[in-house]
C-alpha cells in the first residue's frame, strides 16, 4: 500500500494550489481520508479530513473558507484545493487514510496509512 501526495510547490501570499493524494494497492474510495501538515519547527497538525462518501467534510478553522477538500472518485484520488494562500500555510503536507468507519477525524491515531508528503511554500 503506497499513498503519494503531489501538488506541492512555491507560490506568492494570496496564490493557490491544488494537492493530490492518489493511492496504490488502496480502495481509497473505501477510507476517510486526512490531509496533515508540518511547518518549520512545529507540531504536526490536521488539516482536513474526508468521509468515503463525500458526505461529510471538516477542515480546520485556519483554513476554513479557503481551503476545500473533494476526491474524483474514478481517479481514486482525493485533493486539498488551497485558496488564498498564506505565508503561515509554509508546511509539508502530508495525506492519510483511515477506515471509513471513523467517519471524519484529524486524530492523527486513527489513521493507518500515510504518505510521502509534499513541500509548499508561501513566499514573496
Amino acid at each position: 500500500v503506497q499513498l503519494q501526495a503531489s501538488g506541492g510547490g512555491l507560490v506568492q501570499p494570496g496564490g493557490s494550489l491544488k494537492l493530490a493524494c492518489a493511492a496504490s494497492g488502496l480502495n481509497l474510495n473505501d477510507y476517510t481520508v486526512g490531509w496533515f501538515r508540518q511547518a518549520p519547527g512545529k507540531e504536526r497538525e490536521g488539516v482536513s479530513s474526508i468521509n468515503p462518501r463525500n458526505i461529510r467534510k471538516y477542515l480546520i478553522g485556519s483554513v476554513n473558507g479557503r481551503f476545500t477538500t473533494s476526491r474524483d472518485i474514478a481517479k481514486n484520488t482525493v485533493y486539498l484545493q488551497m485558496n488564498s494562500l498564506k505565508p503561515e500555510d509554509t508546511a509539508v503536507y502530508n495525506c492519510a487514510a483511515a477506515s471509513g468507519r471513523v467517519g471524519v477525524t484529524l486524530s492523527e491515531e486513527a489513521y493507518e496509512y500515510w504518505g510521502q508528503g509534499t513541500l509548499v511554500t508561501v513566499s514573496s
